[in-house]
């Protein structure tokens, strides 16, 4: 029996993006079409079958401890980046502000789509949901180099509505203009008690 079941939520990866260096900017680059591999998009930054652990996981390792890397992508949805928009105050919020790889439209109160999620397109890339991105300061520079004023709101701004992390579980080709089916762990939600 499958242990993850196919929704009948579908989007829209309608942007396309690479951070080619955090230690430069965490702005991302647009692009039309990328190439999804086990060890990510080529030349992302956050790419690579490892990574060294950071504040997502200090309750569990050192900082800078070499674990598998289940952060190699930033989804972002369109309507949630809209809800950001208008909170801080600008006309349209650029993906590139915030390092976004994808950005999806059409799936509702995306940032709380199930860890172990699946986004597969219509040609089978898929990607793994890891887990929410919380939203951090480091958007907010890149902001107010195009919106001055208006990066310090990004934190609170995002809070529920800054996407997801994910990983690549099958290679291929991801374009604008692709369709995403949304497939869910097939189990109820977890309850200490056993509710």
């Amino acid at each position: 029996m499958p242990a993850l079941k196919k929704t009948e939520h579908t989007g829209t990866i309608i942007w396309l993006g690479r951070v080619e260096s955090r230690a430069d900017a965490l702005r991302s680059s647009p692009l039309a079409e990328v190439e999804a591999r086990f060890e990510g998009i080529d030349g992302e930054d956050h790419g690579g079958l490892t990574r060294p652990s950071c504040s997502r996981v200090s309750t569990q390792y050192p900082k800078g401890t070499p674990i598998k890397n289940t952060r190699q992508l930033c989804i972002v949805s369109a309507e949630e980046m809209a809800a950001v928009a208008a909170e801080i105050g600008v006309a349209r919020f650029n993906p590139e502000w915030c390092g976004a790889n994808i950005v999806i439209e059409g799936i509702s109160d995306f940032t709380h789509i199930p860890p172990s999620s699946r986004l597969q397109t219509q040609d089978g890339t898929t990607l793994t949901v890891d887990m929410e991105n919380r939203p951090c300061h480091l958007p907010s520079p890149v902001i107010d180099e195009d919106a001055p004023g208006h990066g310090r709101a990004f934190k609170a701004a995002a809070k529920d509505r800054r996407g997801v992390t994910a990983w690549v579980e099958r290679e291929g080709l991801l374009r604008v203009g692709d369709t995403v089916s949304l497939h869910i762990p097939d189990q109820r939600a977890w309850s200490p008690k056993g509710d």
